[in-house]
């Protein structure tokens, strides 16, 4: 499925357009960490191209550091991404054309449902709704104090030292999906660099006082068995928020990526289900 270019001014990403013939809103996507933009057209059960084929216009960009765009393999700073991320919003609320006044809806998964959530979180003008898929909003729960306060000054130190390998095992319990993954060349596939894991931490802990004050219409996707994202901080935002349109989705035994997991059906149906009936 081929995407046109789309630019984000002020932000050094790649940016890309599947755009729906007759749209009735659009989606701007935020992908996790490692990854890229268009592995959601032949990946995610081709959460693309269904939602093109649904009516809605996609927007989305691959990450500073990630896929085609500039920087340092996935070494990234959490609070600039969500700059970028603020500014692809912008874009979109400033785009021309008859367009304009549909609603846009923010889908952001992994790393990227942080980006998304600290994004909505500080400005949700422009927004009609907000999905996170096995967001990381919970991060670092599990380390001894000692390694959390050090984080800061390993990454200031050295931004692309290599911490915490992802178990890749958990992305899925499909083998044909974890193959695809890591035989993927425009993946990267080693440790996570102390700035991005550091600044994730960072970002993740100093959001929730913030969450008290969402109200956007909310959809949130995780399973039980996550083994890369704490399904216990899906749970703890649901709660916080204070948005009277917010649905959680626990999947019982659902590994990382669900669209690229058994459930992929069903959770595919659900986020075009929720995205219809607000638009």
């Amino acid at each position: 499925m081929q995407s046109q270019e789309w630019k984000v001014p002020g932000a050094p990403v790649n940016g890309y357009l599947w755009a729906a013939p007759h749209p009735r809103g659009a989606v701007l996507i935020a992908h996790g960490f490692g990854e890229y933009a268009a592995r959601y057209v032949d990946h995610y059960y081709a959460l693309i191209p269904t939602l093109v084929a649904s009516g809605f216009s996609v927007y989305a960009y691959d990450q500073r550091g990630h896929g085609h765009s500039q920087g340092p393999r996935a070494v990234a700073d959490m609070n600039l991404l969500v700059e970028d991320h603020l500014k692809a919003r912008e874009t979109l609320r400033s785009r021309p054309g008859d367009d304009q006044d549909q609603p846009v809806f923010a889908l952001g998964h992994s790393m990227g449902g942080l980006i998304t959530a600290a994004s909505a979180a500080r400005d949700p003008r422009g927004l009609s709704g907000v999905i996170l898929s096995s967001p990381s909003l919970l991060v670092g729960q599990n380390n001894p104090p000692l390694v959390r306060r050090l984080a800061p000054l390993l990454a200031r130190i050295a931004p692309a030292a290599p911490t915490t390998q992802l178990d890749t095992d958990g992305l899925s319990r499909l083998p044909e999906e974890v193959a695809a993954y890591k035989a993927d060349p425009l993946v990267y596939h080693g440790k996570v660099p102390a700035l991005s894991a550091a600044t994730m931490l960072g970002l993740s802990q100093k959001l929730w006082p913030q969450y008290a004050s969402w109200r956007l219409p909310t959809l949130v996707v995780h399973g039980t068995a996550d083994t890369i994202t704490d399904p216990s901080g899906s749970q703890r935002f649901i709660e916080t928020i204070a948005s009277a349109d917010k649905t959680l989705i626990a999947q019982e035994g659902g590994y990382h990526e669900l669209l690229n997991d058994r459930p992929r059906a069903e959770i595919r149906q659900a986020i075009l289900d929720w995205l219809l009936q607000r638009s």
